[in-house]
């Protein structure tokens, strides 16, 4: 029995359990494979607060479940959550555990699963996940892209929104897609600004095949799927924005979800059925469930950069704070 069960241990997961276990909350953490989630798998992050030189995603995950379990968080690796159920009383969750196959009560719950985003299949790309491969468009990413030629790939709304967003920063943006147009996947009114937008280059029917570079990205390689030519490009990003699946399978149906599966919150769950005749508004993070929070990349509209993750996991924790009353 714990004051707050903690599912994931990536960015959200982590800082959620520095934060609670750091203020006196009985903290247990679950983790289905190892600590650190997709950021732990960045060779370099070097936008991350207080690290002016960068460091890579293992040391800092790493560094942030030392310093939980320094405070009393209590990590269980490999345990994955396979339901979720809720019941009266003092403990208000219930989770069962994958592998032991045990039971874990506790006050309220955080969600921090994280999401799945499809990868692209080309030769090289693991090697600039981070460092020239990013899966959302910010302020961030148009930094990079001042003045330069950027790839974005996909054909759907999130690739159209993030090649207008990118043309206003970017000397050229080549959206790479697969089908033959826009119209099929992209919504008419979007199709018709990205076609329009004259430093937009849409190349249909088309892959990308390699990625090089030294420290960073530098050149990307792409193919006509028709002519079958060959176009080198060089660019500092390449924006993947091919779908993500988030890790929401397990969870129960009172924890209402978006048309993509990503978790609500907030005021999108205001009038949840659990919500009528509780005395308060559900928290920013809290979910459909009152107690049941959501951080990071699972949960719906969240800016999926790792220093947003992290920011969400500890406000999660204030929220917590006001389900249980307590403050240390």
């Amino acid at each position: 029995m714990c004051d707050v069960a903690i599912v994931g241990a990536g960015p959200a997961g982590l800082s959620a359990a520095v934060n609670a276990a750091s203020e006196g909350l009985k903290t247990v953490v679950l983790e289905g494979y190892a600590p650190g989630g997709q950021a732990g798998s960045s060779s370099l992050i070097e936008n991350f607060f207080g690290f002016p030189t960068g460091i890579s995603g293992g040391e800092l995950t790493n560094r942030a479940q030392l310093q939980a379990v320094r405070f009393g968080a209590k990590f269980s690796t490999p345990s994955q959550a396979l339901s979720l159920a809720f019941e009266g009383g003092e403990h208000g969750a219930v989770l069962q555990i994958e592998g032991c196959m045990a039971t874990l009560r506790t006050k309220c719950v955080i969600i921090a699963t994280g999401a799945d985003y499809n990868r692209i299949d080309a030769e090289g790309r693991e090697r600039f996940e981070g460092l020239g491969v990013y899966y959302a468009a910010t302020a961030h990413e148009s930094g990079l892209c001042r003045g330069a030629t950027v790839i974005v790939a996909g054909g759907g709304n999130s690739a159209g929104q993030a090649a207008m967003f990118l043309s206003e920063w970017a000397e050229k943006v080549l959206l790479v897609i697969r089908g033959s147009d826009l119209n099929k996947s992209m919504s008419s009114y979007l199709s018709r600004r990205v076609e329009t937008k004259e430093n937009i280059e849409i190349l249909c029917r088309t892959e990308i095949r390699k990625m090089t570079g030294e420290a960073h990205l530098e050149y990307v390689e792409l193919e006509n799927m028709e002519t079958h030519e060959l176009r080198t490009v060089r660019t500092p990003a390449v924006l993947s924005m091919i779908g993500a699946k988030p890790c929401t399978s397990w969870l129960p149906e009172e924890i209402e979800r978006d048309e993509r599966g990503f978790v609500k919150t907030g005021a999108a769950v205001a009038d949840a059925p659990a919500w009528k005749g509780v005395k308060r508004r559900p928290g920013p993070l809290e979910t459909s469930q009152p107690g049941i929070f959501a951080a990071g990349d699972v949960r719906s509209g969240s800016v999926k950069r790792c220093t947003a993750a992290v920011g969400e996991g500890g406000m999660a924790v204030e929220g917590v704070h006001q389900v249980l009353g307590t403050y240390a």
